[in-house]
């Protein structure tokens, strides 16, 4: 009964009404170069969301269209990595495994194990390989072993009503499969990271072993850009910074979540923009306006 309290709890907390705004608040004077890019991108016809809130005093710094739901390609992928962890935490036998790579499971794009010799990993390896590469080969064996349906119900336990992972990973998607691999809304997005970092997702345990996986992201390309960190190595304090973020890409999809703390403050954020891409220029105008909010995270942080 407490837990279900507790779910209830965090899911009146999430889909509490507040209208979307669409300029910089005056105690958010730092992010009005955010709310400019992501407002230009919505004029030209994009579908743009985000949510910033500081993580030691809890207030939000950022909200456009924050409870809109959008495609968020692989971020829901740590919807599975949290299934895992927690069953790792609850010493589940089945989690200690080793599993073994199926011609079923098999679909390209990213990650390496599709490249590897090697036929069998164990499930923490495989855990690892989502945090570092998005291996989408991974998620596809991990998603076999722990099954769908279990992840929607740690999704809908932490009191998430609008994000989820929807499938498993296709090379194609036909008209009996979901329209995409996940969705999700950035305040959503942005409370799940902030309860990550604060040990709150499931337990400590479970929270920092995500993190964990998460810290090994190599995909910078982001929001993430503008911090200036090594993309293969920055699971440490890097002048003062400290990343642990999650992308998610798809033709005419580009999503960051992440949280980011800095020698002033901390932050959990999230940015969806849904566009069409025509073009390589439409493309870059979508990641210089996520550039831009990472800029103004970095200022608002350092």
């Amino acid at each position: 009964m407490v837990e279900i309290a507790v779910g209830r709890e965090r899911s009146s907390r999430i889909r509490a009404a507040r209208e979307p705004q669409h300029r910089a608040p005056r105690a958010a004077e730092t992010f009005a170069s955010t709310f400019t890019a992501l407002g230009d991108l919505a004029y030209e016809g994009a579908r743009v969301s985000a949510s910033v809130m500081d993580l030691d005093s809890g207030r939000v710094l950022v909200a456009i269209d924050e409870r809109i739901v959008l495609p968020t390609a692989s971020i829901g992928k740590i919807l599975l990595l949290i299934e895992v962890s927690a069953r790792l935490t609850e010493r589940d036998a089945n989690a200690y495994g080793i599993l073994d790579k199926t011609p079923r499971d098999a679909v390209g794009d990213s990650g390496v194990w599709q490249h590897l010799q090697a036929p069998s990993l164990p499930i923490a390896d495989l855990a690892s390989l989502v945090g570092a590469t998005s291996d989408n080969l991974a998620t596809n064996v991990l998603l076999r072993q722990v099954g769908l349906p279990a992840v929607r119900s740690r999704t809908e336990e932490l009191g998430l009503l609008r994000t989820a992972l929807l499938d498993l990973v296709r090379d194609s998607r036909g008209p009996d499969d979901a329209p995409q691999l996940s969705v999700g809304s950035t305040a959503e997005l942005m409370w799940l990271f902030s309860s990550l970092a604060r040990g709150e997702v499931v337990d400590n345990l479970t929270s920092s072993r995500v993190l964990g996986w998460l810290s090994l992201n190599a995909d910078l390309s982001m929001v993430a850009s503008a911090f200036g960190l090594d993309p293969l190595s920055h699971r440490g304090a890097d002048h003062g910074l400290l990343l642990v973020n999650k992308t998610g890409t798809d033709t005419g999809v580009r999503a960051e979540a992440g949280v980011l703390r800095g020698p002033r403050a901390g932050v959990a954020y999230a940015v969806s923009v849904q566009f069409h891409d025509d073009g390589i220029a439409a493309r870059l105008r979508v990641l210089d306006a996520m550039r831009t909010t990472g800029f103004d995270l970095l200022e608002y942080v350092h």
